[in-house]
């Protein structure tokens, strides 16, 4: 069956945020007396919630990991936000897409207004019929939960006429639990053996491995 919808998620899929999001994790532990000078050993903070990343790697309890979201929304709403790149080659994959007749969408773990601001200002919004986040009140965060907003904004019954593109285990997950297929990428923060055992359908190691694929089904 011909997959008409494309859900992509942002961080590390579209978009390298890794300065953005480690800085502001640096600057919300800092707020609780952590120091972390190494930002490669924040990187697994990109991608997953938040709220999990703080509980999983910092032993936060959960009350404490939302004020630690607090904290780190202070950095990245004003600063974080744009120390950010669109990654080599995006902006033809998606213009190629769009103009072959694909519907496409955007599902991550990023509050979507946050996930607006960025695709504006680097100039990829217009590509998108719907950009699908968690919400900022942190009730809808797990990326399984944003598919399913994103599929139910744009009635989308039938997912085998969809198909999600990411780089990390939650992506692959999340889409399997919503009866999806995703395509695994490589030139973002999730290794080959993370995306195969989360189940991915198909891995793409470059944005053209992923044009040519993405085109073709």
């Amino acid at each position: 069956m011909e997959r008409k919808y494309v859900l992509f998620d942002l961080d590390g899929t579209l978009t390298d945020p890794g300065e953005g999001i480690t800085r502001s994790v640096q600057y919300a532990l800092n707020a609780f007396g952590i120091r972390e000078p190494d930002r490669k050993k924040l990187y697994p903070f990109i991608g997953p919630p938040l709220g999990e990343s703080f509980m999983k790697y910092y032993g936060f309890s959960e009350e404490k990991a939302a004020e630690t979201i607090v904290r780190y929304r202070e950095y990245f709403s004003e600063k974080g936000i744009f120390e950010n790149r669109v990654y080599e080659g995006i902006p033809r994959m998606l213009k190629r897409l769009k103009d072959s007749g694909k519907t496409l969408l955007v599902a991550t773990s990023k509050p979507d207004e946050f996930a607006v601001r960025i695709l504006k200002h680097f100039d990829l919004y217009q590509y998108f019929d719907f950009v699908g986040g968690a919400s900022m009140d942190e009730v809808r965060v797990k990326k399984s939960e944003v598919i399913v907003y994103t599929l139910q904004h744009e009635n989308i019954v039938c997912t085998d006429q969809a198909i999600m593109v990411g780089d990390r285990e939650h992506d692959v997950r999340g889409a399997g639990e919503n009866g999806m297929d995703c395509v695994g990428v490589l030139f973002g923060y999730g290794s080959r053996a993370e995306l195969e055992e989360a189940g991915a359908f198909w891995i793409a190691e470059t944005v053209e491995d992923l044009e040519k694929y993405l085109l073709s089904c």
